[in-house]
């Protein structure tokens, strides 16, 4: 996972700075593994978020508020009985366990000071919120767990609290390169396993970032590795465990397509082709990287039933536009045919009764050819037949050319609303995209019963409140990008003004990008930056460079019976940028 140890001790750090000395003002338990604890501090309001969750343990400041039950759970009334308006001492981590102690003084019955501790235990399904007295005493637990669940460690009130078993790992800040060495490089097993397998506080993303630093693969053995690679692997080691040490935090998360990825209290080095953006907290990092991740799979799996029509009717269309250029492909000998019938017209009168084939002079090429004839019909009823061969593959050619154009373009209208689905990040957003496919015929509309025998109607639509990516360029100018082709058509043809610039990836599926101009010209970093928008949001997202066509509104224009999105343009401006929006502000 990757809240480890590491990450942990810059919760710690976080925590320690924020709420010692601070007052537990309320405590809530919104969820049956969840608390939230507000406490007030050097006249700030914190609300510290707890989650003892199996799938998701985690800690972290927060803005938000969750519902709470109309009835408290036991464990939140107890806590309420011992630490309303209880002072935070110290917020400490034993090692780097993923473990964290809150010690807290307050008042008991009789008013005498006594000492209490919250322990935050986050080790997957083995995660605890348990408090203690001062002699480590168990007080009580969110989690009860007996001897029938582990026969290594009861947690129950009234027993003793002690920390989980270790598995005898390294303490990494104390680790010499003699003890690195037998207790990793001399492990049969992957140089990233041998790590996070033997030290303390190290998950798999961690392990694998040292050996990057080291320019070790991860995945190589242990007994690959010589002398001076192990002593170079260390010292990496030991700098990161420096940046530890000395609080050189850098919260962070490395996203893949605007989707969270990884995350960690120090730079990912091993992921320098993804885009990773810092933060000032950790809490921010652990809140933002949940949350988008829970949000962007929730759409996923919303918009299942969307992408698997879109990815069907592509199936189908792909196939029948195969066929198509088959088809048009076998029309090629049309013009042969033609030929065929003029020359049999101009030189039959040569041919004798029952000949099988006629040799003559093609006049449009000035070479022989050799015409095949069928010996039962005269030279009139072979040129006649030829031409009827011509005239059934020229009408084929025309029909065929046509449904092509129509296939093409119904491709390239799926291939854009299946852009639009990876953009989506809001279940407004799913809205548009579903009445686009209504509105083709890829998904069916539903219908509400008539009343008093008047036919079925049309389920009203539903209200659109998506709305298009806003960013301000550097120069400040407002830039604009459609998240599908209602919203492409409503930003060129509505909303922009005819001055504005217009941009778009050159001859690929992807959003209309529009710049407000007003009165003041384009500064050339404004340009750079629109057509990054352009190049990122369409679909040559993944790839290095991208060329993008970019005019004056007033220069494009909608063709007559142009699906949603689709536009012509004949004057413009080209430039080749990299699909990379790090650094623009959305707004």
């Amino acid at each position: 996972m990757a809240l480890d140890g590491l990450v942990i001790s810059n919760v710690v750090y976080e925590l320690k700075e924020k709420l010692v000395d601070g007052r537990i003002s309320k405590i809530s338990q919104p969820e049956k593994d969840e608390l939230v604890l507000t406490i007030k501090n050097n006249k700030e309001t914190h609300k510290l978020f707890l989650s003892a969750g199996a799938s998701l343990p985690l800690i972290y400041l927060t803005e938000e508020s969750k519902q709470n039950p109309m009835n408290a759970p036991g464990f939140c009334m107890l806590l309420r009985k011992h630490l309303n308006s209880a002072r935070i001492l110290d917020v400490t981590q034993p090692g780097l366990e993923r473990i964290i102690q809150i010690k807290i003084e307050h008042l008991n019955e009789l008013g005498d000071l006594c000492i209490k501790f919250l322990i935050i235990e986050l080790m997957g399904k083995h995660s605890n919120i348990i408090f203690c007295d001062d002699n480590n005493r168990i007080v009580d637990s969110i989690k009860h767990i007996s001897h029938l669940v582990s026969s290594v460690r009861e947690v129950l009130p009234g027993r003793d609290y002690f920390l989980p078993e270790t598995q005898q790992k390294a303490d990494p800040f104390n680790l010499s390169y003699e003890e690195f060495r037998v207790q990793v490089l001399q492990k049969p097993l992957s140089l990233g396993k041998a790590i996070y397998s033997s030290v303390t506080g190290f998950s798999p993303l961690m392990a694998n970032e040292v050996c990057y630093r080291a320019s070790l693969d991860s995945e190589a053995s242990t007994s690959s590795v010589s002398e001076l690679q192990g002593l170079h692997l260390y010292n990496n080691f030991v700098r990161l465990m420096d940046d530890l040490r000395e609080h050189n935090y850098i919260p962070n998360i490395v996203f893949e397509n605007e989707v969270p990825a990884q995350f960690s209290c120090l730079p990912l080095t091993c992921f320098s082709e993804l885009t990773a953006k810092n933060y000032d907290s950790i809490s921010t990092v652990l809140e933002t990287f949940y949350a988008t991740k829970n949000t962007v799979t929730r759409i996923r799996q919303k918009s299942v039933d969307l992408r698997k029509i879109v990815a069907n009717a592509i199936e189908r269309n792909t196939k029948k536009y195969e066929l198509q250029l088959k088809q048009l492909k076998d029309t090629e000998k049309k013009d042969k045919y033609k030929v065929y019938g003029e020359l049999i017209n101009a030189y039959g009168y040569q041919l004798e009764p029952g000949a099988k084939s006629l040799t003559a002079l093609n006049y449009y090429t000035n070479e022989e050819i050799t015409i095949p004839l069928d010996e039962t019909l005269s030279a009139l009823e072979n040129s006649k037949r030829y031409f009827e061969k011509y005239n059934k593959l020229k009408r084929t050619y025309e029909a065929v050319s046509s449904l092509i154009e129509e296939t093409k373009t119904d491709l390239e209208h799926l291939d854009s609303i299946r852009i639009s689905l990876d953009m989506a990040l809001e279940e407004e957003d799913l809205v548009e995209l579903k009445e686009e496919l209504m509105e083709y015929g890829y998904v069916k509309r539903k219908f509400q019963p008539g009343k008093k025998g008047r036919p079925n109607a049309p389920v009203k639509k539903p209200k659109i409140t998506s709305k298009p990516f806003h960013y301000i360029s550097s120069d400040g100018f407002h830039m604009y990008v459609g998240k599908n082709n209602y919203q492409n058509d409503e930003l060129t043809f509505k909303f922009a003004a005819g001055g504005d610039w217009w941009f778009h990836a050159k001859k690929m599926a992807g959003s209309h990008v529009i710049v407000q101009t007003g009165v003041n010209p384009l500064p050339d970093r404004t340009f750079e930056e629109a057509a990054r928008l352009a190049a990122y949001y369409s679909k040559g997202r993944e790839a290095d460079k991208v060329e993008v066509d970019y005019t004056e509104r007033k220069n494009v224009k909608k063709p007559s019976g142009g699906k949603p999105g689709f536009v012509v343009y004949y004057t413009n401006y080209s430039m080749v940028v990299s699909p990379d929006i790090g650094g623009l502000e959305e707004i």
